[in-house]
């Protein structure tokens, strides 16, 4: 995420650091998927007027996880005033296959713990903190959180889902969970600050003759509990934070930082959300009146607008920080199963001229110009080599320009593509055709 008190800074210092590149010759590749070869035929510009943002990745970041860690679904990444990039994976047992990927903690008989008498399965390997902090060599530095580090004052989800740092470098997770419903906040270090809402608050229907459960119930209109946020968008300024809710709820909800306390809410199109609604199968010709969700992200410009994506429609919505509607954009919106619009970020340029949109269905980032809100590019392909996604989940910008992704399910991952510079589209690649896979260049 972007934050205004780091642009100008990361901006010189990118913008330093790549004219040396240039005034000694030096020209970039946009990558061995396509385009490439144009892109490394002139010069890269640093001026955001003279083509669109093009990367490379970086194979080597991060570098390994100590302990035999592996990371789990990796559905969260943001970076810090630091320019420290933080992920969020969920490293519970069962999202792991025992057998074959977690030996270490998986015991001969899976009914009772590790002994002499029942030892482990093999010497690697083991899930990794679910909160990982990277520098920008790739370092792990820190790690903490998790389902059993609980203090007593909070409930760690069930599904931990999105996480954002705020401008104090302060620590926001959701959770798309079962009985998630609510946000917790924690300083750098792992230290509980705030929970905000109420675990199982949705726990309010019918008891189930199997279970003896109660079930579970949509309440878009609570003031004080969520319905499985996605993810939290930071307005430092005002002291506010927004919550996607979500996957069971269908709203942007608004939050004071400090005391938690709910501000407002919308549904699609400024609407009052509608539980009730049936929104039938889903038709891109013919947006639904309220977020098919889940409600995915919601991140503020800084000219004050708060971009929300509707995954499941395919959509990005772009609201005043009132929830007052101002125009919607579809994207891939012949894409059905998990929809297209995942997460955003914008480029680290001051007027944010581009935003980034992860496409974890099609497995691939659009570039779009934020002015016309059209896809001038992509890049990415479905794939497990460097580059390439498996179910990009989530997306970051750092103050230098380069972009982090996370990858959800088999995926599992944390990338980064190096910011390179501006340059025209390649041929082939116009619009949400992609460039391919971005591999470094060689020269």
């Amino acid at each position: 995420m972007n934050r205004k008190q780091h642009l100008l800074f990361g901006s010189a210092l990118a913008t330093a650091a790549l004219v040396v590149a240039c005034a000694g010759g030096a020209q970039e590749s946009g990558g061995g998927g396509g385009g490439g070869d144009e892109m490394a035929s002139s010069m890269l510009s640093q001026n955001p007027d003279d083509g669109v943002p093009t990367f490379e990745v970086d194979p080597l970041f991060p570098k390994n996880l100590p302990n035999h860690w592996l990371m789990g679904s990796t559905i969260g990444v943001d970076v810090d005033s630091r320019d420290h990039i933080w992920v969020v994976h969920r490293n519970t047992l069962d999202q792991f296959v025992a057998t074959t990927e977690i030996g270490m903690v998986t015991a001969l008989d899976q009914d009772e713990p590790i002994s002499a008498t029942n030892p482990a399965l093999a010497q690697c390997c083991q899930p990794g903190d679910p909160v990982l902090e990277f520098d920008q060599e790739g370092n792990l530095v820190n790690s903490w959180g998790g389902p059993g580090t609980e203090t007593g004052d909070y409930v760690w989800p069930a599904s931990n889902h999105g996480i954002t740092i705020d401008g104090m470098d302060n620590v926001w997770i959701g959770g798309n969970g079962g009985a998630d419903s609510h946000v917790v906040k924690f300083d750098r270090q792992g230290n509980f600050l705030m929970q905000i809402g109420t675990s199982g608050a949705r726990l309010t229907g019918p008891v189930s003759e199997r279970t003896g459960q109660p079930g579970l119930e949509r309440d878009s209109h609570s003031m004080d509990s969520f319905g499985r946020v996605a993810k939290i968008g930071i307005d430092n300024e005002a002291n506010e934070a927004y919550f996607s809710d979500g996957y069971f709820n269908k709203r942007m909800a608004v939050v004071d930082m400090t005391t938690g306390e709910m501000k407002r809410f919308w549904g699609a199109y400024g609407n009052p959300p509608d539980d009730d609604l049936d929104l039938g199968a889903y038709n891109p010709d013919e947006p639904s009146p309220q977020f098919r969700g889940p409600v995915h992200c919601g991140e503020i410009s800084n000219d004050g607008l708060v971009y929300v994506c509707d995954r499941g429609g395919d959509r990005v919505q772009i609201f005043q920080k009132d929830g007052t509607y101002v125009s919607e954009h579809q994207y891939a919106k012949q894409t059905r199963s998990q929809g297209s619009t995942w997460d955003i970020d914008f480029s680290h340029d001051p007027e944010q001229k581009y935003i980034y949109l992860a496409d974890g269905q099609n497995m691939k980032v659009y570039i779009i110009e934020r002015e016309t809100m059209e896809v001038v590019t992509a890049f990415g392909d479905g794939g497990r080599q460097p580059g390439m996604f498996f179910a990009v989940h989530s997306i970051a910008v750092d103050s230098m320009g380069n972009i982090f992704t996370t990858e959800t399910y088999e995926g599992s991952r944390l990338q980064k593509f190096t910011f390179k510079g501006y340059a025209p589209v390649p041929a082939g690649a116009e619009g949400e055709n992609s460039q391919g896979v971005l591999w470094p260049s060689t020269n």
